[in-house]
C-alpha cells in the first residue's frame, strides 16, 4: 500500500501544515496589484468579489452576495464603490430590467483576469483529479480550520 493511500496521522498532518499554509499565505501575498489597477483602493475584501467574477462572469449583487457568504447590502457597498474607482461597471439584465448585472470594467478586464485568475487555475489544477466526496472534505476542512480560528480569536 502505498504511503499516499495509509494516509498521515493526525500529529504528521499538523506539522506539514503549519509548515505549507505560511507559505502558501505568502504566496498569495506576492500575488502583486497589476501597475494598472495599484491607483485604485483595492483591500483584501475586494479580492474575493473579483475573483468571483473573473471565475463566474458577471452577475447580480445578490448571487455575489451569496457565493461571498455576507450580506447583500455588504456587496452593494462594495460594488458601489468599485464602480465609482471604474473597476467595475452595473448594467441591467437584459430578460429583467429589476436586476443589475455587476462586471469587471471592460477596461481592466485583461488586467483584472491576469492578475486573479492564476489562483482559479491553480485550484483547477490541484482539484480536477480528486472525486466530488474528496473535494467537498477538503473544502469542508477548510471551511472548519477557518471556523477554528475565529473562535480561538474572537
Amino acid at each position: 500500500m502505498s504511503t499516499a493511500a495509509r494516509g498521515i496521522g493526525v500529529d504528521a498532518g499538523i506539522r506539514s501544515l503549519l509548515l505549507l499554509m505560511p507559505r502558501v499565505v505568502g504566496r498569495a501575498k506576492k500575488m502583486r496589484v497589476p501597475d494598472e489597477l495599484q491607483s485604485f483602493s483595492l483591500a483584501p475584501r475586494h479580492l474575493s468579489l473579483l475573483a468571483n467574477l473573473v471565475f463566474e462572469g458577471p452577475m447580480t449583487v445578490n448571487e455575489l452576495a451569496a457565493r461571498l457568504e455576507v450580506a447583500p447590502t455588504t456587496v452593494s457597498l462594495m460594488v458601489g464603490d468599485l464602480s465609482r474607482q471604474g473597476v467595475l461597471e452595473r448594467r441591467s439584465d437584459e430578460t429583467d430590467r429589476r436586476r443589475t448585472i455587476v462586471a469587471i470594467a471592460a477596461a481592466h478586464e485583461k488586467s483584472v483576469n491576469a492578475w486573479l485568475g492564476g489562483s482559479a487555475r491553480a485550484w483547477r489544477k490541484v482539484l480536477e483529479p480528486l472525486s466530488a466526496a474528496q473535494r467537498q472534505m477538503f473544502v469542508e476542512t477548510l471551511r472548519a480550520y477557518e471556523r477554528e480560528l475565529a473562535a480561538e480569536h474572537d
